[in-house]
Order: structure tokens, then C-alpha cells, then sequence
């Protein structure tokens, strides 16, 4: 007898859904896999683009970057350089850079009109020198035949030739940042100068006197000079403006004719002159900036270095020529 097996509907239905299920179960894909991990190689940092700048002797000047030791030839150098935030980057100076009180302690080297000491300048290895149109161009080349880099900074012929020399300085340092900020800062002082005497009708007739060691002939300041610049920019008329040179002798006859209002003693800072010396000259009584006192002690370095001091100057000419403007 044989035995028949026979299936129900659900149970067929139940097999083919659980064939289905295992089927699915073997076509399911494997779960990706992470990449392994790799370590990217460190992506260099470019070289900077070697500088190119044009010196005050036309010539080009090529570093690749901020020169760490820098030598000074000349006080408005050291003065830029110190106002840039430079200062612990500068090695020596020369005889005459005294200003800020901490160029004192650097190296003196001499220069000005004595000559440098190339030897102590060798034993301090500066990386830069920095020269100045005080320096003779003769001593430049005798300084770059010892194997010196000298930078020779021209002297500025205006206030934007002054920024133009901090920009300079500013990239020879490493220092473009203070040095943007330095000028901005400077911009802002000379325009509050100028609002103040933007109506200024009374312009008093200004005798700088740089050296009466013959005060029948003194020494003054002519045409086209910062000290020219600066006395006009503060409310005043420079009376060397009637004289051919830059820097010329007027005779006291002259003087009395011209008849100054205001007489500032620019050599008071090197020569020790003060008003009581001009108010006891013989013949300058008839003047009638002697007449009424109007003879005052003048830091000649506020306009005879071509630096940041330059404003100073402006601000202190602009406070002593118009005083009803600028109240202590």
C-alpha cells in the first residue's frame, strides 16, 4: 500500500515565502568597508617671492627677507627705524642718533662728519646699513667694497616722500604693519593741523636762524626746504623765501628791512642760543620780533630730521605762530 503525501494550499505558501526570504538573505550585498585610513603628506609652504626695492641712488635693491641686524648711519634712520618698532633689530648708530633715549645704548660708530669705524661696524655683522644722504656716496661704495649691504635712503622732499621712506624702512624690517599704522597715524595729525588753521588770514613773517655765529650775516633757512615746508604748513611766512639757496647767509640790513615778527633760534639746540643773546645784538632792536619779544628757543631736530618728528615740529611751529589756536 502506498502512502501519498498531499499539501494544503498554506503550506505551500508558507514555503515559497521562506525560500524567497533565504534567497533575499544570500543576494543582500556586504556591508561596505571603510577605505583604510591614509595620512596625506604635508603640503609644503611656498618660498616668499624675493623683494625688489628701488634705492635714493637709483639703484635696485633685492633681499628675500627682513633683515634682523641693521647698522644706522644717520639719526632720522634711527628714528624711523625706532618709531617702526625696529629698534631691537638695529646694532649701531651713528655719533649723532640720540633720539629715543634707548638709541644711547646702541654701538656708536661714529660717522656724521668724522669717519665710521669700519671696525667695530665688522665686529657687530650687521646684515643692512642703512645710509643717509648725510653720508657721502664715496663712504657708501667704501662700505659695500667690505662686503656690506647699504640701503641709501634719500632725504624726502615733502610729508608724502616722508611716508613714502617709512613704507621703505617698514619693508626692509619686516615691519609693513607699524609701518601703515605709523603713517595713518602721522596723516591724521597734519590734517587736524590744517582744519584748525584752514581760516588763518594773519600769517606772521617767520625768521628761522640757523647759525648767527656772525650776527651780522646769519644763516637761515631759504626756498624749498622741509623747514620752508613745515613753517608755511603752520600758519607762517618763512622770510629765507626772498633768498636764491636753500641755505644762505641774509645780511642784518636785510633783516631790519624785512622786519620778522617772530624769530625762532633754530640754533639754540646745537649752539645753545637763546632769546635774552638776539634781544642784546647790536642793531637788532629796530626788529619787531626783538621789539616785542618775540624771539623763542626752537629743537632744530624737529625739522632738520627727515622722520616721524617731522609732525612734531609742524604742531609746535603751528602752537608758537598761532597760540589763540592751539591753547596749551
Amino acid at each position: 500500500m502506498q502512502s501519498s503525501i498531499k499539501t494544503t494550499p498554506s503550506i505551500a505558501l508558507a514555503l515559497i515565502l521562506g525560500l524567497l526570504m533565504v534567497a533575499c538573505a544570500s543576494a543582500s550585498p556586504t556591508p561596505m568597508q571603510e577605505p583604510p585610513s591614509q595620512t596625506s603628506a604635508p603640503i609644503p609652504n611656498p618660498t616668499p617671492a624675493p623683494i625688489t626695492l628701488k634705492d635714493g641712488l637709483g639703484r635696485e635693491f633685492t633681499f628675500e627677507k627682513p633683515f634682523q641686524r641693521v647698522a644706522s648711519l644717520a639719526p632720522s634712520n634711527t628714528e624711523i627705524l625706532f618709531a617702526l618698532g625696529a629698534g631691537s633689530q638695529t646694532v649701531a648708530r651713528d655719533a649723532f642718533s640720540d633720539y629715543p633715549e634707548g638709541a644711547k645704548a646702541l654701538t656708536d660708530i661714529g660717522g656724521g662728519f668724522a669717519d665710521i669705524d669700519t671696525e667695530t661696524l665688522v665686529s657687530l655683522q650687521p646684515d643692512l646699513v642703512l645710509a643717509a644722504e648725510t653720508n657721502p656716496v664715496e663712504k657708501v661704495q667704501l662700505l659695500e667694497s667690505l662686503g656690506f649691504k647699504v640701503f641709501y635712503l634719500s632725504n624726502p622732499k615733502d610729508l608724502d616722500g616722508l611716508y613714502d621712506n617709512l613704507r621703505l624702512v617698514a619693508q626692509l624690517v619686516g615691519h609693513e604693519g607699524e609701518g601703515e599704522s605709523l603713517i595713518e597715524s602721522l596723516k591724521a595729525r597734519v590734517a587736524a593741523v590744517e582744519s584748525k588753521l584752514g581760516g588763518v588770514q594773519n600769517r606772521p613773517l617767520v625768521f628761522y636762524e640757523l647759525d648767527a655765529t656772525d650776527p651780522n650775516a646769519p644763516w637761515t633757512s631759504g626756498p624749498g626746504t622741509f623747514i620752508d615746508l613745515l613753517l608755511t604748513k603752520a600758519g607762517g611766512t618763512n622770510l629765507g623765501n626772498i633768498l636764491p639757496n636753500p641755505w644762505a647767509q641774509i645780511s642784518v640790513e636785510e633783516l631790519i628791512t624785512q622786519n620778522p615778527d617772530i624769530i625762532l633760534l633754530g640754533d639754540y639746540t646745537l649752539g645753545g642760543i637763546k632769546p635774552e643773546d638776539v634781544l642784546s645784538r647790536v642793531g637788532w632792536q629796530s626788529i619787531n620780533a626783538v621789539k616785542n619779544k618775540q624771539v623763542y628757543p626752537f629743537d632744530d631736530n624737529l625739522v632738520s630730521r627727515p622722520g616721524p618728528r617731522m609732525v612734531d615740529g609742524l604742531e609746535t611751529l603751528a602752537r608758537l605762530l598761532h597760540p589763540e589756536l592751539f591753547p596749551q
